[in-house]
């Protein structure tokens, strides 16, 4: 199957060079300032140029940031902490000061860490944000071994120890779970550095709370059935030959089935508002598919375990999950503020489902237990756009804030 979609993806990366490359051309003469005939063609050549998959991670492109009071502040991005799994990215305001240290956990469901770039640009207003920037695993030699669920608990609790005491932890979507894991497994052993607020958004805590049609899926078959049927083996020539993994591009093109019109229309309007000369509109639908086709593979033990063990055996709301053979229990945590967060038009991770996790931290004081449901946004919106900017953060800002 990826060999089959590799060498689809080699030939079709030429005939999409080739219409980004007429596209400049028709730039350079101008063509947008003339005939419609001309701006028609450039257009065509523009969504030609766009309507593929990448496998590299986009820039995060995080240079400044404007504060509260309207100064504009330098942001230094830096490399952390590494492993051959991820690394730890360190983004902070110049002549930012003390401020309180967040790390926010990307998603591992498809697409890089870059898809948060608004969730971190937001956050950096007042905060020094840390952030886990998952490789591909279609880039990652054999030899560094494989990812599992229990690896991302592991990343987790080693990033939050890295950072150290007092620290705030954010979590976006898939992650949730293992966020969730790894602060119990801190509390119950009284870490230190265990965070001082955990925020999560969107996630899959509980999916037997309104089941979605994404854990209606993952309910249908059986988990061999995932094993023989979503796994493919990286291809040779890429520097991950060989590993086991679930290909990014079954898993957008499954996202994007849920919801093919609104695809097909945000192509059709990116073709209408060039013709028409809407620079900026056209633009915006461009930079989001730049970013929404840049694609990356899960490894195949994390994908299997996730499924089997968040979607099928709902093993946390259970009490049944385990780290390395030891329970995870989430009524240990009395020190962690936390703060869930929900979308109301969510259909990927359903209202209900994150806030099971107010339920399993029973050893939390209600004072330290918040729940923020946003009115009108769908899954994306929880994390990225005008409410998150606007209703959300201030939630979110204040839930850390009172956790000091």
């Amino acid at each position: 199957m990826y060999d089959a979609y590799q060498a689809y993806a080699v030939l079709s990366d030429q005939v999409r060079k080739a219409a980004a490359s007429n596209e400049r051309i028709l730039n350079l003469w101008g063509a947008m300032q003339f005939t419609s005939p001309l701006r028609s063609i450039q257009a065509y050549h523009e969504l030609v140029a766009l309507a593929g998959f990448t496998h590299a991670r986009p820039d995060y492109g995080i240079h400044e940031v404007a504060t509260h009071n309207g100064a504009v502040s330098l942001v230094k991005e830096e490399a952390a902490l590494s492993t051959p799994f991820c690394t730890l990215l360190r983004f902070s305001r110049e002549n930012g000061g003390e401020a309180p240290r967040v790390l926010l956990v990307a998603p591992m469901s498809g697409h890089f860490a870059t898809l948060l770039r608004g969730t971190i640009k937001t956050l950096l207003r007042d905060h020094e944000v840390y952030v886990t920037d998952w490789r591909n695993p279609r880039d990652i030699p054999l030899d560094a071994g494989v990812f599992g669920f229990e690896d991302f608990v592991q990343h987790i609790i080693d990033f939050l120890k890295f950072i150290g005491p007092q620290s705030h932890l954010v979590a976006v979507c898939q992650p949730t779970v293992p966020a969730l894991a790894a602060v119990a497994l801190m509390a119950e052993d009284n870490d230190p550095d265990q965070p001082a607020s955990m925020t999560l958004m969107a996630g899959p805590i509980d999916t037997r709370i309104s089941p979605t049609k994404v854990n209606e899926f993952a309910t249908s078959k059986p988990i061999e059935w995932f094993r023989e049927k979503m796994i493919s083996t990286v291809p040779h020539g890429l520097p991950g030959a060989g590993r086991r993994v679930y290909p990014g591009f079954l898993q957008l093109t499954a996202f994007m089935s849920m919801n093919m019109d609104r695809h097909t229309k945000a192509f059709a309007d990116l073709f209408q508002n060039r013709v028409e000369g809407n620079v900026e509109k056209a633009d915006q639908i461009r930079v989001f598919y730049e970013e929404y086709f840049a694609i990356m593979d899960l490894d195949a033990d994390f994908y299997l375990h996730t499924i089997e063990t968040v979607f099928q055996k709902f093993a946390l709301p259970e009490g049944k999950l385990l780290f390395k053979g030891r329970p995870v229990v989430p009524r240990a945590i009395k020190k962690t503020f936390l703060l869930t967060v929900e979308g109301e038009k969510d259909d990927i991770c359903a209202i209900g489902q994150t806030l099971a996790a107010q339920d399993l931290c029973s050893g939390l004081r209600p004072y330290m237990k918040s729940h923020h449901m946003q009115a009108g946004v769908g899954h994306y919106g929880v994390f990225n756009g005008r409410r998150w900017d606007n209703q959300i953060y201030p939630v979110v800002r204040e839930h850390i804030v009172n956790s000091l």
